[in-house]
């Protein structure tokens, strides 16, 4: 993908909505991109907009950016022609309807939402605004890491011969302060989840990409590390791909002190494992050993050096993809659709868990689920 702004092309405007941590992450990766130009940060609590604002101009030395309250506000103060939305998972929809009404292209952090009759108004909104050749997309941005798009490639082309299973594990660790932290944490209202809506929507989301479409889910949840939390913070699950392979789902923020999060596609005529979203093993019945070193650069390699800033570079890949699908009029690589199966493979490991027992992931997508309130742990 090209880095370089065309002759004549302006840069689009964009503005962040949400000016947290990750905000500033987008900011980041956003000010890296000649063919976008940061031009408003809005939250409705102003000071976290000027504390992002202050922030960007110690780091970069550039201009003070606005600041705005409100989408409507920046909307109707600045050009705008791309909104990026990393508010609460809970909000999304009703800045997704604004930002497309008011015909810009619109970027949804991770989650897509935290409830899917919500998420099926962002696709729907999404197919309105493809038709009138806006892009929606939504990030996932380890879709782009080398090590992923190697063993996608190969998933996808047949290399790995008849996919047979998967493991996909996230061991990580919050802290009782983390969930303390804000009071939307650890809310099934505004989080929509715990440790694999929220830590592990993008390994989910991997392990769909590398395998295909999922038909059946048994899960199962509980909280065992922390209080004052409504959601999860341990769950297990398998799945039934449409191929007849199976995967085995771990996703945690009970694993002290964080381990790392491995992924690992096996087929009859090869594997792979991705352990941190570095490759670290990719073998066929066609290589001698191990190939990882021959697919990806050295800092792709488990345990390379991939620098202080990959967390930045990770959201500038997938920004380089959503700038050469506006300016190319095509899809995105990563889709509301996309996003919206990856959720519904979450809201499905959440609906197994409150019933006790498997769960067929097209009574999850048609809404025939949708009425149930999921617990954590199996409903009394």
């Amino acid at each position: 993908m090209s880095t370089e702004t065309p002759l004549n092309v302006a840069p689009l405007n964009v503005a962040i909505v949400g000016c947290g941590i990750i905000g500033l992450n987008h900011a980041r990766a956003i000010l890296r991109h000649p063919g976008l130009r940061l031009a408003a940060l809005v939250d409705a609590v102003p000071a976290a907009a000027t504390a992002l604002a202050d922030q960007l101009v110690s780091e970069y030395g550039a201009d003070r950016l606005p600041e705005f309250a409100s989408l409507t506000a920046a909307l109707a103060g600045t050009d705008l022609d791309v909104v990026v939305i990393c508010t609460p998972s809970g909000l999304h929809v009703v800045l997704a309807e604004e930002a497309l009404a008011a015909g810009t292209h619109v970027v949804i952090e991770k989650p897509l939402d935290v409830s899917l009759p919500r998420a099926r108004e962002i696709l729907e909104l999404s197919r309105r605004a493809e038709q009138n050749g806006l892009v929606v997309s939504v990030i996932s941005q380890h879709r782009f890491d080398p090590a992923s798009v190697v063993v996608a490639d190969a998933a996808h082309s047949g290399a790995f011969g008849r996919l047979t299973s998967g493991l996909a594990s996230v061991a990580w660790w919050r802290s009782q302060e983390y969930y303390d932290s804000g009071q939307w944490r650890g809310t099934w209202e505004l989080d929509g989840g715990g440790a694999v809506m929220n830590q592990g929507v993008h390994t989910v989301d991997l392990l769909v990409w590398f395998l295909g479409r999922p038909v059946e889910i048994d899960a199962r949840t509980a909280l065992l590390a922390h209080e004052r939390v409504e959601v999860e913070d341990i769950a297990v699950a398998t799945i039934r791909f449409e191929s007849g392979a199976l995967a085995v789902l771990h996703a945690t923020t009970a694993a002290y002190p964080g381990l790392s999060v491995r992924l690992q596609v096996h087929g009859d005529r090869g594997s792979a494992i991705i352990d941190d979203d570095q490759l670290e093993y990719f073998g066929t019945v066609d290589s001698d050993g191990n190939r990882a070193a021959d697919l990806v650069p050295a800092s792709e390699l488990r345990g390379g050096d991939r620098g202080p800033d990959q967390f930045v570079v990770g959201h500038f890949r997938q920004y380089e993809d959503i700038v050469d699908a506006i300016r190319e009029h095509r899809a995105p690589g990563v889709t509301v659709a996309d996003a919206f199966l990856s959720l519904a493979v979450v809201r499905a490991v959440y609906l197994s868990a409150t019933l006790g027992r498997p769960v067929l992931l097209d009574d999850v997508l048609d809404g025939s689920l949708d009425d149930v309130e999921v617990t954590t742990g199996v409903r009394a």
